[in-house]
């Protein structure tokens, strides 16, 4: 098991002056976003030195993402291809860095995720079925605010008998790939062409492009 050090590796102790009081980052940014930024710090097994900086940036990742459920949650919007695709891949993304007890990249794909979501958010809804993943995914990590927004997204039990959500491996393979064009070895655009597209329809395709 790693240690939480202070500034320069130095062991924290009350003599030193550099001991960090959770009761103080409670207080300014609530007990998820602490408690997420310790899982966030580095590997359990490693020793990590704070930084208040990164509690501000899972404060921040925080907000957004309840920004994000609130802001789609009653606009009934479709579920896309898209979204099922992105959904998915989150669930297995997770759970697979959550079985290998990598927890701090369990959290940087929650906050790569979050950004994907905002991405789309722009131009479509976000549907409540992966807004729900998220927050169940979630709740593990930050669980007051998941069962705020459990309760939000208009569920009665608890979050935490929702049961960890499955992976369709099939729903999250890429239908279409991205392919550059090239004149004179040259990168002058690109096309997407599907996965078992002929190769005549995609050089068609790069011509046209």
């Amino acid at each position: 098991q790693g240690m939480i050090t202070g500034k320069n590796g130095i062991k924290m102790s009350k003599s030193k002056g550099n001991v960090v009081s959770p009761d103080d980052l409670v207080r300014d940014y609530g007990c998820d976003s602490l408690r997420l930024y310790e899982l966030f710090v580095g590997p359990p097994e490693l020793d990590s030195e704070w930084d208040e900086r990164g509690i501000d940036g899972v404060y921040r990742f925080i907000n957004r993402f309840y920004q994000l459920v609130m802001n789609n949650k009653d606009l009934n919007a479709p579920e896309t291809g898209e979204l099922v695709k992105i959904r998915n891949k989150m669930i297995y993304d997770i759970t697979t860095r959550l079985e290998n007890f990598s927890l701090n990249t369990v959290v940087s794909g929650f906050m790569e995720y979050n950004n994907k979501l905002n991405d789309l958010a722009k131009t479509q809804g976000i549907d409540k079925e992966t807004l729900k993943t998220a927050v169940v995914l979630l709740a593990p990590f930050v669980p007051h605010v998941s069962a705020e927004l459990w309760e939000e997204l208009g569920e009665t039990g608890s979050v935490f008998d929702a049961g960890w959500p499955v992976c369709d491996e099939e729903a999250m393979k890429d239908n279409e790939i991205e392919i550059a064009v090239q004149i004179n070895r040259k990168t002058k655009g690109t096309v997407l062409i599907a996965i078992d597209e002929s190769k005549d329809s995609a050089i068609s395709k790069g011509k046209e492009a």
